[in-house]
């Protein structure tokens, strides 16, 4: 479709119905590149390989694949270790295990030194669709309440590609979060990505949306049927939850309205976030924040649960016709 006005911020060519892709496939093929690349890149498995497409990793460079087992805290520990000794290890696990059972080996063995740590954790939010026990709901609050960690959650499955490159030159640990399914491909063309820096996809006056995740693509939906019904909807693809992009969050509060969107419970995630860059900035908005309301999420299909809590494409065309009421 081209480029997008020219804004204040990065604006980048879309493409819609392009094939969905895994964000998991991409992980393994660019983890691969990387490693054949950067010798000090060691990959560690909480014996997830498959799951975690690093299969790949292991075939071509075994020796510089560690298998941890069942034991996720030991692997965050081993990854400590590697680090002091100069390597830059990438850990591979569900996020529901990094962000929990590894909790306090992340704070303190990971971030207290600020070691340049990559955790990445899949099958996030409600894309399992296994129940309480397998979902994170709560990874973002946990991961960006932790001093020097950076949070990192894709919008689009070919941005784990670039997410990864950055990685390499970034200092102090990351946690890049990818969910289970399948994604919506929305970016056509290069485009420059900085870590901290929102993407904007669509620019707009009437308001704006800033998503993260697999909110992205659908946010992106809906203000495309928004238009048709002559309303003008910015969307940002807010890729980074810390350090988030403040300047974003200010000029997108200039179309009087913010919503966001992301597959994580409403209270200590993205719209937290957001809310409290706009309390600091002292800016009174209309606003309202859609994920996962405080409950403990129902089984089912991450579509289905998508519609169920009202954050998916459908969703956030009602949210926005009733805030712009």
């Amino acid at each position: 479709m081209g480029e997008f006005a020219k804004g204040g911020f990065t604006n980048v060519g879309f493409t819609w119905n392009m094939p969905l892709v895994s964000p998991r496939d991409r992980f393994g093929e660019e983890l691969l590149r990387i490693g054949k690349e950067h010798k000090n890149v060691v990959v560690l498995s909480a014996d997830l390989t498959r799951s975690m497409k690093t299969g790949q990793f292991l075939e071509a460079i075994p020796e510089r694949y560690i298998n941890a087992g069942i034991a996720e805290a030991d692997m965050m520990g081993m990854a400590a270790g590697l680090a002091l000794e100069g390597f830059m290890p990438f850990t591979s696990t569900f996020a529901q295990f990094a962000a929990m059972r590894d909790c306090e080996q992340v704070r303190t063995d990971i971030c207290y030194p600020n070691l340049p740590v990559r955790i990445v954790a899949t099958h996030a939010g409600l894309s399992t669709g296994c129940g309480p026990t397998h979902y994170s709901q709560e990874d973002f609050a946990i991961m960006r309440s932790m001093i020097n960690m950076t949070v990192i959650c894709p919008g689009d499955p070919n941005q784990v590609e670039k997410v990864l490159q950055a990685s390499l030159n970034h200092p102090g640990p990351i946690y890049i979060r990818l969910g289970r399914e399948a994604m919506q491909t929305i970016y056509d063309k290069e485009y420059d990505f900085v870590i901290g820096k929102a993407l904007v996809p669509r620019e707009g006056t009437d308001a704006a949306i800033i998503a993260t995740g697999i909110g992205v693509s659908m946010a992106y939906e809906a203000a495309v049927t928004l238009e048709k019904e002559g309303m003008h909807i910015k969307v940002l693809d807010m890729h980074t939850i810390k350090p988030i992009d403040k300047n974003a969050i200010i000029a997108a509060a200039k179309t009087g309205a913010i919503i966001t969107v992301e597959d994580h419970n409403i209270s200590g995630g993205l719209g937290s976030a957001v809310a409290e860059v706009l309390g600091e900035a002292g800016i009174s908005i209309k606003f309202k924040k859609l994920g996962i309301p405080d409950v403990w999420a129902m089984n089912g299909s991450p579509d289905d649960l998508y519609c169920l809590y009202g954050f998916d494409a459908g969703g956030i065309k009602s949210a926005v016709k009733e805030l712009l009421k």
